[in-house]
């Protein structure tokens, strides 16, 4: 069941080649002309995270996809590959590889895909192809302060442990019942289906330890107040209420910060993982900006508005 959660339809594969030459695999499903959905992962997760998300809007849009660098089929970082300056090369790149000239597309971020949005919201490539944009569980700063993975009060020593449990380099080793269980405490609401917390424990643990660590590393020391504020384009807010992650401390400040917040949606009972846990509600978050900022209406709407 958890593999099907993850396996993909046929896509259009290519790659765009990032600013210092990193080679970013990206994935293109759905019809070509199709209004565009750009949807970038999150710390430790692949294109097959949003598996549940391309299902549902690949026969009405061209969804893509691509794997940070380090992840899935995209090749590590060099040296002094690791910032959030390269994320944001790497989807300005995405971007040029699979828009035409003044196409727009939804963007999508989930965690450090949030991050990377961020940190790309004041490029020209970003500000040319996007119409709106989805923070999904993410945040901009202080990570590893209001993170609650580690069970403490808040203060400088459960900084210090979660940013060391976080940053570890050791193997994270098979997917077992015990590594389940870890992961769902960290990333997952206490109610995640066993299928769910499979899926995602099979695509967190196929992430390269290297790439594990040289990301977390640049995600303990985030900054990205002055990108949050660049994001001047309409933007949804998106989080679980039991994320120990990305608390919903985070995304109360971003709905706060941004100068056109669509709306905060706070999912109950969800965790970090959202677009795995809650696919569903993700996805109707998506159609809503697209049919908002892209004109685009799934096939239900169509039939609920002409019986109606």
């Amino acid at each position: 069941m958890s593999r099907h959660l993850t396996s993909l339809p046929a896509s259009r594969e290519l790659t765009a080649v990032s600013a210092d030459g990193a080679r970013i695999h990206v994935e293109v499903y759905g019809p070509e002309g199709a209004p565009a959905v750009v949807l970038a992962h999150g710390w430790t997760c692949s294109t097959a995270f949003w598996a549940e998300q391309i299902r549902a809007l690949a026969a009405d849009h061209r969804v893509i996809a691509y794997d940070q660098r380090g992840h899935g089929k995209s090749p590590a970082a060099g040296p002094g590959g690791y910032s959030t300056t390269a994320l944001a090369d790497d989807l300005e790149a995405v971007l040029a590889a699979t828009l035409g000239p003044g196409e727009r597309a939804v963007l999508v971020g989930h965690s450090m895909g949030g991050m990377t949005i961020m940190a790309a919201a004041g490029r020209p490539g970003f500000r040319q192809h996007a119409a709106a944009v989805l923070l999904c569980s993410t945040g901009h700063s202080r990570l590893t302060a209001e993170a609650t993975v580690v069970p403490l009060p808040p203060g400088g020593l459960r900084s210090r442990l979660t940013k060391a449990v976080l940053g570890a380099k050791a193997p994270l080793g098979p997917v077992n019942a015990v590594s389940k269980r870890i992961l769902k405490y960290a990333t997952m609401g206490p109610g995640s289906a066993p299928e769910r917390v499979d899926a995602c424990a099979r695509i967190v643990h196929a992430c390269p330890r290297g790439a594990r660590y040289g990301w977390s590393q640049v995600l303990a020391g985030l900054d990205l107040g002055a990108g949050l504020r660049e994001l001047r384009l309409p933007v949804a807010v998106l989080v679980g209420t039991a994320d120990r992650l990305t608390p919903p401390v985070h995304s109360r400040a971003m709905a706060e910060a941004l100068p056109h917040c669509t709306g905060l949606v706070e999912l109950a009972g969800m965790g970090h993982m959202t677009p795995v846990e809650a696919p569903e509600a993700v996805t109707a978050q998506i159609r809503e900006l697209t049919l908002t900022y892209l004109g685009v209406k799934s096939e239900e709407r169509e039939i609920e508005e002409a019986e109606a």
